[in-house]
């Protein structure tokens, strides 16, 4: 027989602070998946559903099909049409991997790449008209003067052949450029207009990370721009004096998962500190706190520095993790070979090594399953196909491109 527990009860029974301390709380009347103690100690969420959401299970029955092996350590894998992949790898190579598995040569004209911690040729994404212009757009970390990097986005035309990229420039640069080795973001997703939104980290140091609530910089913001690289004029800050007009959304540690949903809203997963991971429905002109609201704590075990959980004129995330998933990669899915996950937000989790899926009702998260746990992945990114699977590529020396395919 499954008992339950009100708040009042558990209350009565002296386990009620307990439980609200850890999160518990959040999920009574269910079973949490997430049961371990919090990280973060003594930074209870604002509002029931914000954490440790009802456990969910699958009924579908699947199984794990290896695609492809050696890709040094691929950062995003982009579906084709005609059911090939392009695949970043972070050393600075982008190739092309059949649907039957064969690696292609590095494709020609992608320009010098840092590849240094968390550097190196990042997302990368078609253009919402690839079939009719074959333009791409990608990512990556770009050497600078004076030893500086920054996040930069470039486009290209993939030839006739796919062997090379033709008419290369470089669209947006993220200023200013920083010599820490860590937190570029960073993603790229086209909105229903056709623009490009282009999440940005914020560097990592204690000077670059307080940048992130100031609008005359890069650090830790959403920018949306046009496919040349333009500044719409309806973005929120377009006129303001010393404000960076391509910044959409500001006060973000360091996004590298970020999809849309089928109703056009843009949605990120971000790593948050030890402890506080965020999901985050993203909205124009919004502060989302760091490094001032967060609900993790630094690696150090100590509180973030003048931190609180909430804060006037910040947004609070719609769910966040502790202990943490290391979100990279995310994806809405909307296929037809798994009916029972339509509209549910898959995220790759690399220090939790898992597949995280997220099940979303009316702007709040209801349920959550961790998939592929005992497979140890680190997975970095997931896409679907037009075939209607799930793609995933992992964070390894010699990593891998997998699907999951229904079990027959």
């Amino acid at each position: 027989m499954r008992h339950s527990w009100s708040l009042g009860v558990l209350a009565a029974l002296g386990v009620g602070a307990v439980l609200a301390d850890s999160g518990l709380a959040q999920t009574a009347g269910c079973t949490p998946l997430e049961t371990r103690p919090t990280t973060a100690a003594g930074r209870p969420p604002a509002h029931p559903g914000m954490t440790r959401a009802c456990a969910v299970q699958s009924r579908t029955a699947f199984d794990v099909v290896v695609v492809a092996q050696g890709l040094e350590h691929p950062w995003a894998v982009e579906p084709l049409p005609g059911g090939d992949f392009l695949v970043t790898e972070k050393p600075g190579r982008m190739r092309i991997v059949s649907a039957a598995g064969v690696i292609g040569d590095p494709i020609e004209g992608v320009p010098p790449v840092v590849y240094r911690v968390q550097g190196g040729l990042l997302d990368v994404a078609l253009s919402p008209r690839f079939e009719t212009d074959r333009t791409v757009f990608w990512s990556y970390t770009e050497p600078r003067a004076d030893s500086l990097t920054g996040t930069s986005v470039a486009r290209g035309v993939l030839s006739a052949d796919r062997r090379r990229l033709e008419q290369v420039r470089v669209i947006f640069r993220s200023e200013p450029g920083s010599r820490l080795p860590g937190h570029f973001g960073s993603r790229l997703a086209f909105d229903r207009d056709g623009l490009l939104f282009v999440t940005l980290g914020d560097r990592f140091s204690p000077e670059s990370r307080a940048r992130a609530q100031d609008v005359d910089n890069h650090f830790g913001k959403i920018v949306r721009i046009t496919a040349d690289g333009g500044v719409p004029k309806d973005n929120p800050f377009v006129g303001r004096a010393g404000a960076a007009a391509e910044v959409w959304s500001y006060g973000h540690r360091n996004i590298q998962a970020a999809a849309f949903d089928t109703e056009g809203r843009l949605w990120e997963i971000e790593h948050g500190p030890a402890g506080g991971d965020e999901l985050n429905l993203v909205q124009k002109g919004k502060n989302y706190g760091w490094p001032w609201a967060t609900y993790g704590q630094d690696y150090s075990g100590q509180p973030m520095p003048n931190s609180t959980t909430t804060r006037e004129g910040t947004e609070q995330p719609v769910y966040y993790w502790d202990p943490v998933i290391a979100p990279s990669g995310a994806q809405f899915y909307t296929g037809n070979a798994f009916p029972e996950w339509r509209g549910n937000l898959f995220i790759g989790g690399l220090g939790s090594a898992r597949l995280v899926r997220v099940v979303i009702e009316k702007g709040r998260v209801t349920g959550e399953e961790h998939l592929l746990v005992d497979h140890r992945f680190r997975i970095r990114d997931v896409r679907q196909g037009p075939d209607g699977l799930l793609y995933l590529v992992t964070d390894q020396p010699k990593g891998e491109l997998v699907k999951l395919v229904p079990r027959k």
